[in-house]
Protein backbone atom coordinates (compact mmCIF):
# COMPACT_ATOMS: atom_id res chain seq x y z
CA UNK A 1 0.00 0.00 0.00
CA UNK A 2 1.41 3.77 0.31
CA UNK A 3 0.74 6.53 2.42
CA UNK A 4 -2.34 8.09 3.48
CA UNK A 5 -2.62 11.65 4.44
CA UNK A 6 -5.62 11.24 6.58
CA UNK A 7 -4.57 8.37 8.99
CA UNK A 8 -1.58 11.09 9.69
CA UNK A 9 -2.70 13.61 12.53
CA UNK A 10 -0.73 15.43 14.89
CA UNK A 11 -1.50 15.28 18.67
CA UNK A 12 0.82 17.78 19.95
CA UNK A 13 4.04 18.90 20.14
CA UNK A 14 6.17 22.01 21.33
CA UNK A 15 9.45 23.79 20.41
CA UNK A 16 9.64 22.35 16.81
CA UNK A 17 9.06 19.04 17.41
CA UNK A 18 5.54 17.29 16.92
CA UNK A 19 4.22 14.16 17.92
CA UNK A 20 2.23 12.12 15.46
CA UNK A 21 -0.13 9.16 15.26
CA UNK A 22 -0.12 7.04 12.02
CA UNK A 23 -2.43 4.28 11.31
CA UNK A 24 -2.46 1.68 8.29
CA UNK A 25 -2.73 -2.12 6.90
CA UNK A 26 0.94 -1.86 5.62
CA UNK A 27 3.66 -3.39 7.85
CA UNK A 28 6.20 -0.99 9.90
CA UNK A 29 8.88 -2.24 7.79
CA UNK A 30 6.50 -0.97 4.60
CA UNK A 31 6.29 2.56 6.98
CA UNK A 32 9.71 3.18 7.80
CA UNK A 33 11.47 2.61 4.30
CA UNK A 34 12.50 6.19 3.06
CA UNK A 35 10.50 7.83 0.71
CA UNK A 36 7.03 6.55 2.42
CA UNK A 37 6.12 9.43 4.06
CA UNK A 38 7.06 12.18 1.19
CA UNK A 39 3.93 13.56 0.53
CA UNK A 40 3.90 14.81 4.30
CA UNK A 41 7.36 16.42 3.99
CA UNK A 42 6.20 19.72 4.12
CA UNK A 43 4.69 18.92 7.87
CA UNK A 44 7.08 16.37 9.45
CA UNK A 45 10.27 18.02 10.93
CA UNK A 46 13.67 15.72 11.98
CA UNK A 47 12.82 14.35 15.16
CA UNK A 48 9.62 14.52 14.91
CA UNK A 49 7.86 11.13 17.07
CA UNK A 50 5.32 8.55 15.20
CA UNK A 51 3.52 6.36 16.86
CA UNK A 52 2.40 3.92 14.22
CA UNK A 53 -0.23 1.67 14.44
CA UNK A 54 0.22 -1.62 12.06
CA UNK A 55 -2.23 -4.08 11.49
CA UNK A 56 -1.62 -6.97 9.20
CA UNK A 57 -3.55 -9.89 9.63
CA UNK A 58 -5.99 -8.03 12.18
CA UNK A 59 -3.60 -7.95 15.13
CA UNK A 60 -2.61 -4.16 15.38
CA UNK A 61 1.05 -3.33 16.28
CA UNK A 62 2.04 -0.32 18.21
CA UNK A 63 5.69 1.06 17.18
CA UNK A 64 7.12 4.41 17.97
CA UNK A 65 9.38 5.56 15.48
CA UNK A 66 10.74 9.18 14.88
CA UNK A 67 11.65 11.35 11.46
CA UNK A 68 15.96 11.19 10.53
CA UNK A 69 16.03 13.01 7.79
CA UNK A 70 13.67 14.95 5.77
CA UNK A 71 15.67 17.53 2.91
CA UNK A 72 12.20 19.02 2.10
CA UNK A 73 10.91 16.17 -0.43
CA UNK A 74 12.23 13.12 0.59
CA UNK A 75 11.56 12.11 4.21
CA UNK A 76 13.29 8.97 6.18
CA UNK A 77 11.95 7.66 9.69
CA UNK A 78 14.10 5.01 11.64
CA UNK A 79 13.01 1.75 12.33
CA UNK A 80 10.99 1.98 14.99
CA UNK A 81 10.57 0.07 18.14
CA UNK A 82 7.68 -2.21 18.86
CA UNK A 83 5.40 -0.96 21.96
CA UNK A 84 4.50 -4.65 23.42
CA UNK A 85 2.19 -4.78 26.39
CA UNK A 86 1.22 -8.18 28.41
CA UNK A 87 -2.74 -8.75 29.39
CA UNK A 88 -2.15 -11.79 31.58
CA UNK A 89 -5.47 -11.17 33.63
Amino acid sequence: MAYTASSLCCIGGGSGQRLWYYSTADTIATVNTAGYFNDAANMLNVNDVILAITSTGGTPVVSHTYVNANNGSTVDVVNGVAITATDSD
